[in-house]
């Protein structure tokens, strides 16, 4: 119960909560152990870790695998990004909310992606009762797609995420999570509009966490960001060694890693 209220507590502010997005248990505890004041997943990232693609393609045991390993490696509060939960059928909804506060997370990211919004609000009541069975004061962080998938544009785009925002936090949700916008005025605007904290995701062009926390905004997320810088230096440092046998490469970027075994140990 800690944990969950003190993760709660990092959304109060006045500091932006910065969250890298783990995909395993090393990811995480190297995060953790970077100064993380609590780690995410990325559903991306821990799909393409164990050879899956994203879209609520990952079996759920697979997934509460990887929230278990994390947990067991860190300290610190975990939330978990579930998609669009697997289902749209809600007392499966309430029972993966229920297993994933098992395996030790504190928050979950819930997605509409393309579906009803008012089923999405139904399935945010459905995980909020799943916090109360477990008796965790679960955070329910109600991820709306609108910009991210360009449901709709301009003022109109606004208007549907200020109405998402509301509909959400009606059922429950304790903040919001709108990826795309890397504009300042309409990142202020969202803030602005939403009640709940306001959760943008780090991309290229984005203000800086400090310029966020002027905005309003009181998170940002890394998404699948450090999955593809680790990703991207193993591809190319080993095409390397591949054409000439050379593992200087490996030395050089390897530089500053932790003893693993030590760190697990």
């Amino acid at each position: 119960m800690t944990k969950a209220v003190d993760f709660h507590a990092l959304h109060a502010g006045p500091d932006v909560l910065v969250l890298p997005n783990a995909w395993d248990a090393a990811s995480a505890a190297l995060m953790q152990d970077a100064g993380a004041k609590a780690v995410a997943t990325s559903s991306a990232a821990v799909a393409w870790a164990r050879g899956y693609a994203d879209g609520d393609l990952l079996p759920v045991p697979v997934l509460l695998d990887v929230i278990a390993g994390i947990t067991r490696v860190t300290s610190a509060p975990v939330t978990a990004d579930i998609e669009g939960g697997f289902t749209d059928d809600l007392e499966t909804l309430t029972q993966t909310v229920s297993a994933v506060i098992g395996a030790g997370a504190v928050g979950i990211n819930l997605e509409d992606g393309g579906r009803d919004p008012d089923l999405h609000a139904r399935k945010i009541e459905a995980a909020r009762e799943a916090g109360v069975r477990s008796g965790v004061a679960l955070f329910i962080n109600a991820r709306t797609d609108v910009y991210l998938r360009g449901l709709a544009e301009g003022e109109a785009a606004l208007a549907e995420t200020l109405r998402r925002a509301r509909l959400y936090a009606g059922a429950g949700a304790g903040g919001v999570f709108v990826p795309g916008p890397v504009d300042e005025t309409l990142i202020g605007q969202l803030a602005a509009g939403i009640a709940l904290p306001l959760n943008i995701m780090g991309r290229a062009g984005a203000p800086t966490a400090a310029r966020l926390a002027e905005l309003g905004v009181r998170r940002l997320s890394s998404a699948t960001g450090p999955f593809r810088a680790a990703y991207g230096v193993l591809n190319r440092t080993v095409a390397d060694y591949l054409k000439t046998g050379d593992t200087s490469a490996f030395t050089e970027a390897g530089q500053g890693l932790p003893d693993l075994n030590k760190r697990f140990g």
